[in-house]
């Protein structure tokens, strides 16, 4: 599994420790020192998953919860809440805010890793880095592989991201721009129709195994990849 996290945390010391700790485990980490400046990252990224202090000055960390959850593009964004306070309505009043879970200081850098893994699973499938296998169809972020019925398949590798994007969201549509948010990259400036063209050659690859059939075209909004038959 390997993850972009954004590490929101006002203590030098504690961001090196989870600097530390994340990079050992694959992570890339954007690390910020206060909710003003996490949230003018936010403008300009969007991570995996948010590492988030309680207690930031400036902005707390509430605050900037409640504004990931507030905006259209970063309200699916999964977000865990660090904090030392430890009393039931706190946790209580974290998680109404919008925090997917919420560990208190001080912690285990072990079981930081099994919380973000857990997470990302349940938000964010696609950044949990497990294989997936659909109708057949199996594919395995960790070996970079994708075989059919047994058959290994070639795929190139933006036909693979967008493959493991799908297989991650099964039966949801996704429109051309949320694709290329999130295959191709956030503020990335491709033409939408550059959806349609690795649409193509992703049913072309599967063809060999008949599975081109998983990836359905909803007229007028987008793709989506199902096992039920379309139409």
């Amino acid at each position: 599994m390997s993850a972009t996290i954004l590490v929101v945390e006002d203590e030098p010391a504690i961001q090196e420790v989870l600097k530390f700790n994340l990079g050992l485990h694959g992570h890339r980490v954007i690390p910020c020192l206060d909710g003003g400046e996490a949230w003018r990252a936010l403008q300009g990224a969007l991570p995996d998953l948010v590492l988030l202090d309680w207690m930031l000055p400036g902005i707390s960390g509430l605050e900037l919860a409640r504004r990931i959850r507030a905006d259209p593009r970063l309200k699916d964004l999964p977000i865990i809440m660090l904090t030392a306070r430890v009393e039931e309505s706190d946790k209580v009043q974290g998680l109404e805010t919008g925090a997917d879970d919420y560990l208190a200081k001080p912690f285990s850098p072990r079981e930081l890793m099994a919380r973000i893994k857990a997470v990302l699973r349940r938000r964010a499938p696609q950044a949990a880095g497990d294989p997936i296998e659909i109708a057949g169809l199996r594919l395995d972020p960790a070996t970079h592989r994708v075989h059919g019925g047994g058959a290994e398949l070639e795929l190139a590798p933006t036909e693979f991201r967008l493959l493991h994007f799908l297989m991650a969201h099964p039966e949801r549509v996704h429109s051309r721009s949320q694709l290329l948010d999130q295959v191709w990259g956030d503020h990335v400036f491709v033409e939408e129709r550059t959806v349609d063209v690795h649409i193509r050659r992703l049913r072309a690859a599967l063809t060999p195994t008949a599975h081109e059939r998983l990836i359905q075209t909803v007229r007028g909004t987008g793709y989506r990849l199902s096992a039920l038959v379309d139409g």
